[in-house]
């Protein structure tokens, strides 16, 4: 079975945050999931490089803007490799070969099938956004989003037919051809449907927006997000050429995105893909926001966590963990310094790292085959399965948190028998409870490799070598 599941390209205008750090570890960790259970894994992940806002940037940092977004794009490589993540390739929209062409195309056959028209309009227009709003969108006449007031453009530009779709990507929704998740971000996406559906533009003047592609037959024009941004995720399987790789993988079986983006790929995206005849993406899960100590992350008010300034302090596992477990899966999560510390020191150097501590400092008191490890006791067997379902049916349901939960409770369990049992102490059973939790703790490294792959290995290796180990040293 193939799997194809991508994030959202991360607007390259600054350095990464801490949002898209989330969203590339939910991706990551359903990614390692489906290869463990042995599918042919294609995990995409990017940066959208043009735009108004990265030319703007770049002028004001007296840079060209290839200059700038090559820059940018360094630091998330650098994130990914930060985090630890497994992704199989990286799209940039300004490249030529793989992403400019495919576009090209796209536009190309839209056009072909009577989707694309030029006219003039006149509509409110939010720089944040980069999109044109309606005034019903506004809150007190601002971008709710970025609380600024939309500015009155006129243009002639190319649109393209979305309305001429509206029934097609309501009834995919509807009726769960396209899956949303969670529930409340469908019934968002159908009330959204409701209000009427009108045609969008996808292009700018090229005046106005010089940093972009090019519309094919008119270079006066400059395509727009909605068709570059958006066809990443079949141009990065080569849809151009129709490549095996594109035949193999496509349609997307997860989308990854924050909710803020919904309405662009629940709506925009299909109705593309259905001009193209191309096959819709099965699911589309929906994380919220990240705020620190309550409020809404701004550079304004210094409050932008970084994931880098987060790795080096406390490591990658660690991260890991505390983005995955204490961020609810698909709604908003707050971040705070202190909340960070108490789940590190309660949950990873009290509890899996004790845990892994007494356990292996064991090893060499006994003689344990650590290759033909087996408990024979069927209440801790039992344990192990019941967590090994547990971790499965939250994960088919995006739910990281519960499925690490879950984990975590097999681990208080060992705990308790541990205190039980005593092994340190002189008595007959002493190398059979030392066995079982052996067994209990290959397990946990089987299960956590998904979400903490460093300290996975840490522990195998541990088990192997037959040498205490500490994972996590308390703050």
């Amino acid at each position: 079975m193939k799997f194809y599941i991508t994030t959202s390209i991360a607007y390259a205008n600054a350095s990464p945050h801490i949002g898209f750090a989330l969203e590339l570890l939910q991706a990551d960790v359903l990614a390692r999931y489906k290869r463990k259970k042995g599918e042919d894994v294609f995990f995409l992940t990017g940066t959208d490089e043009h735009g108004l806002k990265i030319y703007k940037k770049a002028k004001e940092e007296k840079k060209d803007p290839r200059e700038f977004v090559d820059e940018i794009y360094e630091e998330y490589k650098s994130l990914l490799k930060k985090l630890d993540i497994s992704n199989d390739f990286f799209i940039r929209t300004t490249d030529k070969e793989t992403h400019i062409k495919g576009v090209k195309e796209v536009w190309k056959e839209l056009e072909e099938n009577g989707d694309i028209y030029k006219k003039k309009y006149r509509g409110l227009y939010c720089r944040g956004c980069e999109a044109f709003k309606k005034e019903k969108e506004l809150i007190s006449g601002k971008c709710p989003d970025h609380g600024i007031e939309p500015e009155v453009v006129e243009e002639e530009n190319y649109f393209f037919k979305l309305s001429k779709y509206k029934k097609e990507i309501k009834e995919a929704i509807n009726s769960g051809r396209v899956g949303v998740v969670p529930k409340e971000r469908k019934n968002e996406v159908l009330r959204f449907l409701e209000e009427g559906l009108e045609d969008i533009s996808i292009s700018r003047l090229r005046e106005v927006l010089p940093w972009g592609i090019s519309v094919p037959g008119d270079e006066s024009q400059t395509i727009y997000v909605w068709i570059d941004a958006l066809s990443n995720y079949i141009t990065a399987l080569g849809y151009k050429e129709k490549k095996e790789t594109f035949k193999k993988y496509w349609p997307a079986d997860v989308h990854v995105i924050g909710k803020d983006i919904l309405r662009f790929h629940a709506v925009i995206l299909l109705g593309v893909l259905l001009s193209l005849d191309l096959d819709l993406p099965k699911k589309i899960f929906v994380h919220g926001h990240i705020t620190y100590d309550g409020e809404k992350m701004s550079k304004t008010l210094g409050n932008v966590v970084s994931p880098f300034d987060l790795v080096n302090t406390w490591g990658t596992d660690a991260v890991r963990y505390y983005l995955l477990r204490e961020i609810p899966s698909m709604g908003d999560g707050d971040f705070s310094e202190e909340k960070f510390k108490g789940r590190y020191n309660a949950d990873l150097a009290n509890g899996l790292g004790n845990l892994v501590s007494r356990t292996t400092a064991l090893l060499k008191k006994g003689n344990i085959n650590i290759n033909e490890l087996e408990s024979k006791n069927i209440k801790i067997k039992k344990e192990v399965e019941k967590t090994k379902q547990q971790v499965e049916i939250f994960l088919e349901k995006f739910n990281f948190s519960g499925a690490l939960n879950s984990i975590w409770n097999l681990i208080h369990f060992a705990d308790r028998y541990i205190e039980e049992k005593k092994p340190w102490e002189k008595n007959g059973d002493r190398e059979e409870v030392v066995e079982d939790l052996f067994y209990i703790l290959r397990f946990i490294a089987e299960e956590i490799a998904i979400f903490l792959p460093q300290t996975s290995e840490k522990i195998e290796n541990s088990i192997k070598n037959k040498k205490k180990v500490i994972l996590f040293s308390k703050r």
